[in-house]
Formats: structure tokens, C-alpha cells, sequence
């Protein structure tokens, strides 16, 4: 199958790329890629050129032998696009509420848990706690209610937090264009949106009922949020869905067209596996090994993105890739609404690495690397 031209070109969308690419041929390209396919693609690391080709094999089983030059060439890029500095965050959730019914996701308006939608005062007191133990970019979290949590709720929170924090960014369902520019007015200036799944026929499985089945409308998410002028931007594919190579595939050309398309908003990547949740115990396996290869192939392929590591990952893992490509992390995490300050909620999802913000930040220090709580964002807004 012939490669259109790469996201960005002048006259090319996301969406119309997407379009007439097939998710089940990119996988087999995948799948077919060589080992001279994977010396090629590592011959163009920093230096620009990274075409399609080359993302195909280096997300390709015939990459993971070269694992550790792999490893070493996104270790280099790191320190010297983004030195040794790690963007530290705080997940704050607001709702648990949500009407979509998605088969992976412990919110699932199916589930039969404590609901919680926080008050004002509530959030206040959440913003508080992370406050104090020194965190200054706050991530607002709802489920998919548009009625509990409509979008003068979701601005209002974040006016009150903005007074605080250095960074408020949001993940809540879609939203119009005029929506986004009212959270940049309430001081929003961050946004993360992710897919979950760029496999169409997947995403209609694992999506039953809500607005979130509309797979174009969240895709273009982040092309609204970057045009009402929020400045920083966060996509990414839950692996576990499908084939995670090719889900990491398009989440990076997704990445590269946003990156030339919005040059001047900050773009991040995330790429969370599926962790156990209500009504989720059979979890699909991605391997660590493979995982490593998604990672550091991200970095060679987007050298100036931030990646992010949350604390679904276990401790020791995630020492190990803040050393190696990773540039915000999270700390202290609770996924229920009001699981700061002592609330009784039902979580979205289990996290692994559960030290606190103090913990987290000597491991950081220990292995040579300096958290960071704020980067001036401020002047910024």
C-alpha cells in the first residue's frame, strides 16, 4: 500500500488523512517491516527526515533487537531538546458522572459505583491539598455528564483554581470551538484529549452508547483547542484496545500534523496502558519490552514533544524511563473525585505507583534528575 502524503502536508487535515488510511493494512506493513528497514529509520534519527517508512519500522517487531540503540539515541535526544528537567502534575477529578458507555473505563454510565460530582468548595479544598505538597500544574478531570458537569461548571472550577496554580489544563468530553475559547477565558491553558483507540472498527466496539461514539468530533478536538488559543496540548492511544503499534503510529502522525499544523502550542503525547477498572479484570497484556520500543520510538520521531508517564506504571518502571525519554510525570495520583481530601468515590481506573509527591521527587533527584512544578506559564496566559 502506497503512503499518502505525511500529516501536514499544506492542504492535508488529520481527519481527511485518517480517513484513507486503513488501520488493519498499516498493522501488516508493520508487521512486515525489516531489520534493514529498522537501520534505515535509526540513520535518520535527529536529523529531521523521519519519513512514514520509518516510523512503520520502528514500531515493528523487527525493531526490538536494536531495543537498546534505541534507548540510547532517545536518552540523547531527551537531555539535549529538554535537559534533565521532569514536568511534574496532579490529576484532580471533578466528577465521576458520565452517560457514555465505554467497556473499558470504570466511569461507564453502566457500572453500578459511588458517584461524586464536587462542589465548588470541594475542589477548592482537592486544589488546596495538592497545593501544599508543592504542585502547581493542575489536570481538571470529568467524566462524560453534560448535564452534572456542563461546561460553566468545568470553567467556574477552573477560574477558582487558576488563582493558585501556575498551569490548569482539562480532560473532559469534547467541545466546541467557542467552549474551548471560554476555558481559555476562565484561565484553562492545557488541554489532553485522547483517542483511546484510532482503530475505527475498535473504537465502535468499545464504545456503545454517549456522545464519546462519535470518533471525528473528538478527533478534532485538538484542532478546535488549538485554534481557541490553548497552548498546550496533550493527545494519546490507550494501548490494550488493539494493535498497539499501530495505534502508536497514527497517535505519532496525529502528533507531527498538530506539531506543524499549531506550531505555536506545546504538544505532548501519552501512551497509558489499560489497567484493571470496575468492570474491567481481564486486561490485555502489552509487554514491558514492547513498551519500552513505543516510547523511545516516540522520541525519535518527535524530538520536541513532551511525553508523559502517569502513574498507572509501577515504581521501578517508571524510574527507568524518567532517565530515559519521559518529561511529565505525575505523583501522589487519585483517580475518584474528592480522593484527596478523604471522599468516598468510585476510582476511574487502579494506579500502580502510588508515593507521594515528596517520594517521587527523591527518587527523581537521586537518579540525576530535577522536578519541576512550574514553567511560567503565567506570563504565558
Amino acid at each position: 500500500m502506497g503512503l499518502p502524503n505525511p500529516p501536514g502536508f499544506p492542504g492535508i487535515v488529520f481527519t481527511d488523512y485518517y480517513r484513507r488510511m486503513h488501520f488493519a493494512s498499516i498493522s501488516a506493513e508493520i508487521e512486515n517491516a525489516s531489520s534493514s528497514d529498522v537501520e534505515h529509520a535509526l540513520s535518520k534519527a535527529g536529523t529531521g527526515q523521519i519519513s512514514d517508512r520509518n516510523i512503520l519500522a520502528l514500531l515493528s517487531p523487527a525493531a526490538l533487537p536494536y531495543l537498546e540503540e534505541m534507548a540510547r539515541m532517545a536518552q540523547s535526544i531527551t537531555r539535549q531538546r529538554h535537559g534533565n528537567i521532569i514536568q511534574m502534575y496532579a490529576p484532580l477529578y471533578l466528577s465521576n458522572e458520565c452517560r457514555s458507555s465505554c467497556t473499558y473505563c470504570g466511569f461507564s454510565y453502566e457500572n453500578n459505583i459511588r458517584r461524586r460530582t464536587l462542589s465548588m468548595e470541594e475542589i477548592e479544598k482537592e486544589g488546596s491539598i495538592l497545593y501544599d505538597q508543592g504542585i502547581r500544574h493542575v489536570l481538571l478531570l470529568t467524566g462524560e455528564d453534560y448535564k452534572r458537569t456542563p461546561v460553566q461548571f468545568i470553567a467556574d472550577a477552573a477560574r477558582r483554581l487558576a488563582k493558585s496554580f501556575s498551569s490548569v489544563s482539562i480532560e473532559v468530553y469534547p467541545l466546541k470551538e467557542d467552549d474551548y475559547s471560554m476555558m481559555r477565558e476562565a484561565g484553562v491553558d492545557g488541554l489532553a484529549v485522547y483517542q483511546e483507540t484510532y482503530d475505527p472498527e475498535c473504537y465502535r466496539r468499545v464504545h456503545l452508547r454517549g456522545m464519546k461514539k462519535n470518533l471525528e468530533f473528538r478527533l478534532e478536538c485538538p484542532d478546535r483547542a488549538a485554534s481557541a488559543g490553548i497552548r498546550k496540548i496533550s493527545i494519546g492511544a490507550l494501548l490494550g484496545l488493539s494493535d498497539s503499534a499501530t495505534e502508536v503510529f497514527f497517535c505519532a502522525q496525529h502528533a507531527r500534523y498538530l506539531m506543524k499544523t499549531y506550531w505555536q502550542t506545546q504538544l505532548s503525547v501519552s501512551l497509558p496502558r489499560l489497567r484493571p477498572a470496575e468492570g474491567l479484570t481481564d486486561v490485555p497484556l502489552v509487554k514491558n519490552r514492547s513498551y519500552v520500543q513505543y516510547l523511545c520510538a516516540l522520541r525519535i520521531i518527535l524530538p520536541d514533544a513532551g511525553i508523559i508517564l502517569s502513574t498507572r506504571e509501577g515504581e521501578s518502571f517508571r524510574d527507568q524511563m524518567a532517565g530515559i525519554c519521559i518529561t511529565q510525570m505525575s505523583a501522589g495520583s487519585r483517580t475518584e473525585p474528592g480522593g484527596y481530601s478523604g471522599l468516598e468515590a468510585t476510582v476511574q481506573f487502579e494506579t500502580e505507583d502510588r508515593r507521594s509527591v515528596h517520594e517521587f521527587c527523591s527518587s527523581l533527584r537521586a537518579n540525576g534528575l530535577e522536578p519541576v512544578f512550574t514553567d511560567w506559564s503565567p506570563v504565558m496566559k
